[in-house]
C-alpha cells in the first residue's frame, strides 16, 4: 500500500510522500464518509478532519511552508465537499440539506451555491433531518393538527412525545421559513414545555439538556469561585456581591444562579441583558424585549417565585423558579428555534454552549478558550 510504504519512508528519514493520484483519491473518499454525517461541515470540523488523517499518515504532510503541511488538504477536501454535494444533487440523493439549499429556492438575486446557505452552526447532529420512513407532508400535517387536539387534554404526556418525536419535521419549518417565536407556538404549542423543549435539544444534539448543562455549572462552581475571588480593581468589586450571595447562600439553586449572574459579569458583559429583576406586582412589559429572563421576586425580594422566558415580545416560558433552570431551557429554545445569539452576550452564550453543554469545542473564542484552560489548570 503507497500509504503504509510512506509512513516508513517518513519515520525512517522524514521524506513525503509524492502520489498525485491521492490527492484527488483520498479527499473523494473523505467528502464520502463526511457526507454521512452532514452536507456542510464547518471550517474547524474539516480542519479536525485533516489534523486525524496527517496524524495517522504523516508523510501525506505538505512542505512546511504550506501552512504546517496542512492548508493544501484542507481546500482540497473543502472543494470536494462542494463537487460531492453536486453530485449528489445531480444523482437526486434525498437530503433535506441539499434540497433546502438548491438554487431553484433561493431568490433570483441570491443564485450562487455559496450565498446564504441554511447549515448547522452549534453542533446540530441532526439539523434537517428527512421525513420518518413512509411518511409525506400531507401525513405528518395531519398528525401536527392531531397534536393540536391532544395538547389541550389532561394527563396525555406519553401521546404528545410519541407525536411530537413523530413530527420531528417541523425542523424544516424552522431552518427554512425562520418563523417567529410566536407564530411557531401557535402551531406547535406543545413544544413550548419544559419536557418537550428539552426532548428537542435531544433530538437536535443527542446531548441530555439539563444532566449536561447543571452537571458541568456544578463542576466548574468551585474553580470559577476561586478565579472570581482573584479579581481586583473595578471588576472585583462587580463580582463581590455576587460572590458575597455565593458563600452565604446554602441552597443549590441560588448558588447556580449567583454563579451565572457572576460568570456574564467575570466575561465583561452585563448581566442585564439577560436577567431582568422585577417584583410580583411589578413585571416588566414582555413586548420590550427581544430575548430576555425575567425574574420575579415576592415582597422580600430575595428567592425569585417566577423565572419566565421572553422572546420577542412574548412570554414563551414561564413558571421556571429557578434562574439556572431558565438559561438551560433557553438554550434549549435557541436551538428548536434555530436562533442566534444575542451579540452583547455572546461570550455568555459560548460558555454556555461549548464549556456547559461541550457542543463544537474544537474552536472557541480567545476569551473562552483562556477561561477554559484557566477551569482545567
Amino acid at each position: 500500500m503507497p500509504l503504509h510504504e510512506g509512513n516508513r519512508a517518513y519515520e525512517s528519514d522524514g521524506s513525503l510522500l509524492q502520489n498525485p493520484s491521492l490527492n484527488s483519491d483520498i479527499p473523494e473518499i473523505l467528502a464520502e464518509t463526511i457526507f454521512r454525517y452532514t452536507a456542510y461541515p464547518s471550517v474547524p470540523q474539516i480542519e479536525a478532519v485533516v489534523e486525524a488523517l496527517l496524524k495517522k499518515h504523516p508523510c501525506l504532510r505538505e512542505p512546511a511552508t504550506s501552512f504546517s503541511g496542512t492548508y493544501g488538504w484542507q481546500q482540497r477536501l473543502k472543494w470536494k465537499m462542494a463537487n460531492y454535494r453536486s453530485k449528489m444533487r445531480r444523482r437526486g440523493v434525498p437530503c433535506p440539506e441539499l434540497d433546502i439549499n438548491s438554487l431553484k429556492r433561493k431568490s433570483p438575486s441570491e443564485r450562487n451555491p455559496a450565498k446564504n446557505c441554511k447549515r448547522a452552526k452549534k453542533a446540530e447532529v441532526n439539523y434537517l433531518p428527512p421525513h420518518p420512513s413512509g411518511e409525506t407532508n400531507d401525513t405528518l400535517e395531519m398528525e401536527r393538527q392531531e397534536l393540536l387536539s391532544e395538547v389541550k387534554k389532561k394527563n396525555n404526556t406519553r401521546v404528545i412525545q410519541e407525536k411530537m418525536a413523530k413530527t420531528f419535521y417541523r425542523r424544516l419549518e424552522v431552518v427554512s421559513g425562520s418563523p417567529g417565536a410566536d407564530d411557531f407556538k401557535e402551531r406547535w404549542p406543545a413544544f413550548f414545555c419544559e419536557a418537550e423543549v428539552k426532548e428537542e435539544f435531544r433530538r437536535i444534539t443527542t446531548v441530555s439538556l439539563e444532566q449536561r448543562f447543571m452537571f458541568k455549572l456544578d463542576h466548574y462552581t468551585p474553580k470559577l469561585t476561586a478565579l472570581m475571588k482573584a479579581k481586583g480593581g473595578v471588576m472585583g468589586t462587580k463580582l463581590r456581591p455576587f460572590l458575597d450571595k455565593l458563600s452565604q447562600s446554602q441552597r443549590l439553586e441560588m448558588r447556580r444562579e449567583a454563579v451565572i449572574r457572576s460568570l456574564i459579569v467575570y466575561l465583561g458583559e452585563k448581566e442585564e441583558e439577560l436577567l431582568e429583576d422585577c417584583l410580583e406586582d411589578s413585571r416588566s412589559d414582555a413586548t420590550q424585549h427581544v430575548l430576555k429572563i425575567l425574574v420575579v421576586h415576592g415582597a422580600d425580594g430575595e428567592e425569585p417565585v417566577d423565572v419566565s422566558i421572553l422572546l420577542e415580545g412574548q412570554e414563551m416560558m414561564s413558571g421556571r423558579g429557578s434562574t439556572a433552570k431558565a438559561c438551560m431551557l433557553l438554550m434549549g429554545l435557541i436551538y428548536g428555534l434555530n436562533l442566534a445569539y444575542p451579540p452583547k452576550l455572546r461570550y455568555t452564550f459560548e460558555v454556555f454552549q461549548k464549556l456547559f453543554l461541550e457542543l463544537d469545542v474544537i474552536k472557541m473564542s480567545p476569551k473562552v478558550q483562556a477561561l477554559k484552560l484557566k477551569l482545567l489548570s
